[in-house]
């Protein structure tokens, strides 16, 4: 069974990166630049885990979390903040919001695979 992931960014070149080295890892993955086009793509299909940029344009991904969190289809989907705004307080606030966990910008594409797993849990690790 194919581990399907949802990555919310709106930087093209983040997106990009956190795809390819997700793909490379056996993952599926699927993209969304803003919270709008992650809820269209959330309408179609659930992922396993969605990694959530929280510096979103319009409606941000902290909202957008506890927006999907406040639904119970949502209840088991991890997911994880993606964030370059490493500041004081910011992990907790996405705790706080919902989030299973919480990456920092630049990610690391020789761990993100495995640490995309450790959020996974319970759920599917073949990839």
């Amino acid at each position: 069974m194919t581990v399907r992931i949802l990555i919310v960014d709106d930087n093209p070149m983040n997106l990009k990166l956190a795809s390819d080295v997700l793909v490379s890892e056996g993952f599926a993955v699927e993209a969304a630049q803003d919270a709008e086009e992650a809820r269209r793509l959330l309408g179609q299909r659930l992922p396993d885990l969605i990694l959530m940029d929280i510096a979103l344009p319009g409606m941000d991904g902290l909202t957008l979390t506890r927006l999907l969190k406040a639904e119970s289809r949502f209840a088991q989907v991890p997911i994880v903040a993606l964030t370059a705004s490493a500041m004081r307080g910011d992990e907790e606030k996405a705790l706080a919001a919902g989030c299973a966990g919480y990456i920092t910008k630049p990610i690391d594409t020789r761990t993100l695979g495995q640490q995309i797993l450790t959020y996974l849990g319970s759920r599917p690790a073949a990839v």
